[in-house]
């Protein structure tokens, strides 16, 4: 009977441990993601001679190639456990992005509630995530990227963030203690910062205010990066990088931008202005943007743009007009073919393509890219 009664107490204690192991499988879940976007482009005056170049582009389609896993468990009591880490990589040659990073894109791990989401790692600056719905181009190879290349790349090492969002309002800030260990973002070097007696070293920090409705929406942000080691500051004109290696040089940039839904088509605008405060240089510029999107079929979305750059301290600036057609094969799976060109200043080397690089014109030059692709996403 002794017998009996302890064999049914320990098959009724296995069963309820496999139960809690059941419930516990099926409280967490992990995503297998990513997306391969690549094609053939070609850039006129793309060296000071003027020849062209024919590519297979490393950076960028419409899209940046990537893979990651996500994941969340539940937590109870409303409060999950989430994470993200996500790989960029160039699809010419499989190498990976972001200055060689496995997980150049994002790295990160948090806690969610009702409240929002506190987060520690590599992630992104609130100047990206305050441009996802009025930037409609996007970090694609003709867009706001190739006057500002730091925009598609605003990402932070060694950061805390926060975004909540309540009813349509969505708030967040970030703050990181070293921002950019392995380098990565154009012509900017590396800032590794976290420096025992100089906590300002290559700090960073951003913030958000952003309201979304039914057929429109707006937002704002802050972005100030302090200079450190091996740092330097660009503006990716033809210009030498400005030195910004002390902890008190600033680079500055405030966004504002709004969009609006008219039936089915889409239309957003918006500024950035930038501010590089440092010893060996002060430098401001502005940059203006409109652009739109329209779907002529179910399968068939036309998107356009204009963007504009003025950087008057350094007598360079540019103007680009943007046409792309995005074909849906299925949810998935697209063909695209896009074009922009760009007319430079007198002083001017913007390059129209934000596909890497080997582009730069000569001073003065005008330029034009054009680019048929795929991407498909799993």
């Amino acid at each position: 009977m002794q017998t009996t009664t302890l064999r049914t107490h320990c098959l009724a204690l296995a069963a309820a441990t496999c139960a809690l192991a059941s419930g516990a499988a099926n409280a967490q879940s992990v995503t297998l993601y990513g997306l391969i976007d690549t094609g053939i482009e070609y850039v006129s005056h793309a060296n000071a001679n003027g020849n062209g170049l024919t590519r297979i582009p490393s950076v960028t389609g419409t899209l940046p190639s990537r893979w990651g896993l996500r994941g969340a468990e539940d937590l109870g009591n409303g409060m999950k456990a989430v994470f993200t880490l996500e790989s960029g990589f160039n699809t010419d040659t499989g190498t990976s992005g972001q200055g060689g990073r496995l997980f150049g894109r994002q790295a990160w791990v948090g806690l969610a509630s009702d409240y929002g989401t506190v987060t520690l790692g590599r992630q992104y600056s609130m100047v990206f995530l305050s441009l996802a719905d009025a930037d409609i181009l996007g970090p694609s190879q003709y867009a706001i990227g190739s006057l500002d290349a730091y925009i598609p790349n605003a990402r932070t090492d060694n950061t805390i963030a926060y975004k909540g969002t309540f009813s349509g309002l969505t708030v967040g800030a970030t703050y990181s203690f070293g921002r950019d260990a392995a380098g990565g973002v154009p012509a900017s070097g590396t800032c590794a910062g976290e420096v025992a007696g100089n906590a300002s070293a290559c700090r960073a920090m951003s913030a958000m205010v952003k309201y979304d409705a039914a057929t429109f929406g707006v937002a704002g942000a802050y972005e100030e990066q302090r200079g450190g080691t091996g740092a330097t500051a660009s503006f990716f004109n033809g210009s030498a990088p400005i030195a910004f290696t002390d902890a008190g040089d600033k680079d500055r940039r405030i966004v504002a931008n709004g969009y609006v839904k008219l039936g089915n088509a889409k239309l957003g605008v918006g500024w950035i202005g930038r501010h590089v405060q440092a010893v060996a240089g002060d430098v401001r510029s502005n940059l203006y943007f409109v652009n739109g999107s329209y779907p002529l079929t179910g399968a068939l979305t036309l998107d356009a743009g204009l963007i504009r750059l003025v950087n008057a301290d350094q007598s360079r600036s540019a103007t680009m007009a943007v046409l792309r057609g995005v074909y849906a094969l299925s949810r998935r799976t697209a063909l695209y073919a896009q074009t922009g060109y760009l007319w430079n200043s007198a002083n001017a080397q913007y390059s129209v393509s934000g596909g890497g690089g080997g582009t730069t014109p000569a001073k003065g030059v005008n330029q034009l890219g054009a680019m048929v692709g795929m991407r498909t996403a799993f």
